[in-house]
């Protein structure tokens, strides 16, 4: 009990304040608030120090080359700013593992699910924000058609070393803050992981997550019901009931099912 009310405290501190940095929205606040009471005072504070590296590393990218990536908004469902969904979308699968090692203290599999789900939302993360970056256009990853900057399911090169780095940063981190024996292939096996959960978001992103088109632009975008233009979008592929956000928890839930095979992988 003691741990989680200390847990609740550095939560609400850690929400508070990224909420005044606007990095966070009232209802992202919130929803951080539980997400890292449950983290923070479930888990310990090494599960808390991999939850602050995804949450720092990404406030941050969101913010660098703000002016040159401006452009690139109207593509996109949602802002900078995170929500209630996108917090819940990034963190509740690694708050789940989490909540399993408070009642599987010795297990050490919730470990490495929880830190491959973040290795994956985390290369997710940098591949968007400096993907888009890359001097070249984007190729679809199911049909390597060249696409627009910021098309979901685009991937660059530069966008795919963004990802491994990414997920590298976080898998090396949890090896620092709670070292095992074979730390090489345990680190390597956690970065592809998080590498092969951010390239999974892309292929739902090429094939079924809802685009839309804004008829006035036509241009591609992941807004609905408006484009930022204020026209009506209409669908264009995949099924409306899978937005960004369910994509991001199949990043995340491939990043910690990967995470958890590294089990059969590694004596």
């Amino acid at each position: 009990m003691p741990q989680l009310f200390y847990g609740f405290i550095l939560a609400v501190a850690v929400a508070f304040a990224a909420y005044r940095a606007h990095s966070l929205s009232r209802s992202g606040a919130l929803a951080a608030a539980l997400e890292g009471t449950i983290i923070f005072g479930l888990g310990g504070w090494q599960w808390a120090v991999i939850l602050l590296i995804f949450f720092v590393s990404s406030s941050l990218l969101s913010r660098l080359f703000s002016k040159r990536k401006s452009k690139l908004n109207e593509k996109f469902d949602k802002g900078s700013q995170r929500d209630a969904g996108q917090v819940l979308a990034n963190g509740g699968i690694a708050a789940l593992f989490a909540g399993l090692h408070f009642f599987l203290p010795t297990a050490f599999w919730p470990w490495l699910a929880f830190t491959a789900s973040l290795a994956a939302v985390n290369a997710d993360t940098w591949a968007t924000e400096l993907g888009v970056l890359n001097p070249t256009p984007p190729r679809l990853i199911t049909t390597g058609q060249v696409v627009e900057k910021g098309t979901s399911g685009g991937i660059s090169l530069g966008g795919t070393l963004a990802a491994l780095a990414g997920a590298g940063l976080v898998a090396a981190c949890a090896q620092l803050v709670k070292p095992v024996s074979g730390f090489l292939l345990i680190f390597s096996l956690t970065t592809l992981a998080g590498l092969l959960g951010a390239l999974f978001d892309s292929y739902l992103g090429a094939t079924i997550q809802a685009i839309y088109t804004c008829p006035s632009c036509i241009k591609e975008t992941e807004r609905h019901p408006f484009h930022t233009c204020g026209t009506s979008t209409t669908l264009l592929r995949g099924f409306k009931w899978l937005n960004n956000d369910i994509v991001n928890i199949g990043c995340a839930l491939t990043g910690a099912l990967l995470g958890f095979a590294i089990l059969w992988l590694v004596p």
